[in-house]
């Protein structure tokens, strides 16, 4: 493993690195970190690939960006310029997890030509995005894109060490997970108060209560990431996940409107981490996808 960073789009970068061969991007979600990768990255080094786990900007130890630079194209922007400073080639697969799954899905069709495959946890393409988020379920489960548009957010969420996301690992992971690794990585990451301001300036951002759900916000949207990849893709969901309530048959719908070799996949006995809830289930569907589109 070796630990660097490097300077684009005017942030500091700091990242992860494991074995050798083709470029493997893997981009955490929120509240998430790195190291909710830990179990796969150890299955793509074995299967060749070179594996890179950067913190988002804002994540420490990487570099707060300037206040409003935490929209999904700047990290879109970020992610396709990492394939560029690495040296990636055409055979780069991007694997992303919940907001890093967004950001993935808007990577891959804005610079298709950069990433051979996509692996998006979590998170549906934009075009079933809305259905999911804004119907009266959702708004419920998703109290929190809501509740971080507060200004009193900030200190909320940082009270008693980050308790309150301690209490949203609870609700999106499965009855019984161990949620300490997790915690301690997000502590780290955003226990400093200019980072978790950046962190909550992501949905501040991406969300903005005056426009979020309006013709204007899906618009905005969707001209980052309303296209679909042509990359042939796999879209992987926990079976109890509290996010999406992901199904067989609305998961088929998202299948059926991917690009060939696309894929879907129900882990069970798992919410919203299904890539540390149920590690081996998990990377052995990522695993066979990639192998079966090589």
């Amino acid at each position: 493993m070796r630990q660097s960073q490097v300077t684009v789009n005017g942030v500091d970068i700091a990242y992860r690195e494991f074995g050798e061969g083709p470029l493997a991007l893997l981009v955490h979600g929120f509240p998430f970190t790195p190291n909710s990768f830990r179990y796969l990255v150890p299955v793509l080094v074995d299967a060749g690939y070179r594996v890179v786990t950067p913190w988002t900007r804002g994540f420490a130890p990487s570099s707060v960006p300037p206040p409003g630079r935490e929209h999904i194209r700047d990290m879109v922007a970020d992610v396709n310029a990492l394939h560029e400073v690495l040296g990636g080639d055409e055979r780069a697969v991007l694997i992303g997890h919940d907001f890093g799954a967004a950001v993935s899905w808007a990577a891959a069709v804005q610079a298709p030509e950069r990433w051979s495959r996509l692996v998006a946890c979590d998170v549906p393409p934009f075009q079933f995005f809305g259905e999911y988020l804004l119907d009266p379920r959702g708004i419920n489960v998703q109290a929190h894109f809501w509740f971080f548009q507060m200004a009193a957010a900030d200190e909320l969420v940082a009270a008693n060490d980050l308790a309150f996301l301690e209490f949203m690992l609870h609700k999106y992971s499965r009855d019984g997970y161990d949620v300490t690794q997790d915690l301690a990585d997000i502590r780290a990451a955003l226990g400093k108060p200019e980072n978790l301001h950046a962190a909550l300036g992501m949905y501040r951002t991406n969300f903005p209560p005056a426009t979020f759900g309006t013709p204007e916000w899906g618009a905005e949207q969707g001209a980052l990431w309303g296209a679909l990849p042509t990359q042939p893709t796999l879209n992987i969901f926990g079976v109890q996940d509290v996010a999406f309530a992901m199904n067989e048959e609305k998961l088929a719908r998202i299948v059926e409107a991917l690009p060939k070799g696309s894929a879907g996949a129900l882990v069970p006995d798992s919410r919203h981490v299904p890539l540390t809830e149920q590690p081996e289930i998990t990377n052995a569907h990522i695993l066979r996808f990639l192998t079966e589109t090589a």
